[in-house]
């Protein structure tokens, strides 16, 4: 599967690694797992991560960015992680690269790179990156593996969504074997500040719903500006605090900012990415999401999501 991916590497002495920007922790788990997978296994390598900050990420090990001149991607291999869309690659400088490749977990939506290897039946990018490693026996230091199990876990939702299977473990064991601490990483994940925690219980109080019950959250720019917090908390950040509600089986998020309205879509149930991909955007069957212009267009995301909903509630009756 990762032979033209592993052909790539081994031509080229330079490897400049991108991912999406606003990253999750697949995005900087898989940017900086490959990075020392890489340094590892290759004695005459060098190896550069770009992007933007990592933002709530910065506890993994080695993950502040590289300030590197456009002149280095001269003769280089640029490497995307994590990216279903040109537009959402941090860096747009992976252009200037001689080669480039990319190993994504997104449904396909358009062709990036001179190499692909995308594949959505992996929980996540860490996976990808993971699998890769075992066959072709490269060597996984702690380092690298902190940083992939960090993003399996938050791209698997702690190993709950149905993308996760029989693979997704014995990868996970294999990460583990490297004498890596889950209780580290986990409590680094999850460790909230008193702040947040009260920000998460004012979004609680936010949620209303349709007719067919689909859960929504919608702020407006000037209640955005009044947080003082930034957008990936509000758009991202805020999404899941309608999971697991009985009785709704999708749900959206949407954050007014001077670019548009972030829709951040997810469901435990029904496959809403050709929803988000009507509007501009893409993503996972049950985890999407678009950028629209407007309250309007939004509200009529929200109606096709509960149109959905109905139809699929209809067919469960019948």
């Amino acid at each position: 599967m990762f032979e033209a991916a592993l052909d790539l590497i081994n031509r080229y002495n330079r490897i400049i690694i991108h991912r999406h920007s606003k990253p999750d922790g697949d995005a900087i788990g898989s940017q900086i797992g490959l990075k020392h997978i890489i340094l590892n296994s290759f004695c005459d390598k060098e190896v550069f991560v770009v992007g933007d900050p990592a933002g709530r990420y910065g506890f993994v090990e080695d993950s502040v960015m590289d300030d590197i001149p456009d002149g280095a991607y001269s003769g280089a291999l640029a490497i995307i992680l994590d990216c279903g869309s040109a537009a959402l690659i941090s860096d747009p400088r992976y252009k200037l690269a001689e080669s480039t490749l990319r190993l994504d977990h997104h449904i396909f939506s358009e062709k990036i790179a001179d190499e692909e290897i995308v594949d959505p039946a992996f929980e996540s990018c860490c996976s990808l990156v993971t699998a890769l490693a075992m066959e072709a026996g490269l060597s996984v230091s702690q380092t690298a593996a902190a940083a992939l199990f960090t993003g399996m876990v938050t791209d698997s939702g702690r190993f709950r969504y149905d993308t996760t299977g029989e693979a997704t473990f014995e990868r996970a064991a294999y990460l583990l074997r490297s004498g890596i601490s889950i209780d580290r990483i986990y409590a680094k994940l999850y460790e909230e500040d008193f702040e947040r925690i009260k920000l998460r219980a004012g979004f609680t109080l936010k949620i209303r719903f349709t007719g067919s019950n689909v859960a929504y959250i919608y702020t407006d720019i000037d209640e955005m500006r009044r947080l003082g917090a930034d957008e990936f908390s509000i758009s991202r950040g805020m999404v899941n605090v309608m999971a697991d509600i009985k009785g709704v089986s999708v749900w959206v998020n949407f954050t007014e900012t001077e670019a548009g309205v972030l829709c951040e879509l997810r469901s435990n149930r029904l496959n809403i990415n050709p929803i988000a991909v009507k509007y501009g955007g893409g993503g996972h069957k049950k985890a999407s999401g678009a950028t629209v212009r407007d309250r309007e267009t939004a509200m009529l995301m929200l109606s096709d999501l509960d149109e959905l909903v109905k139809q699929a509630n209809g067919a469960d009756v019948k």
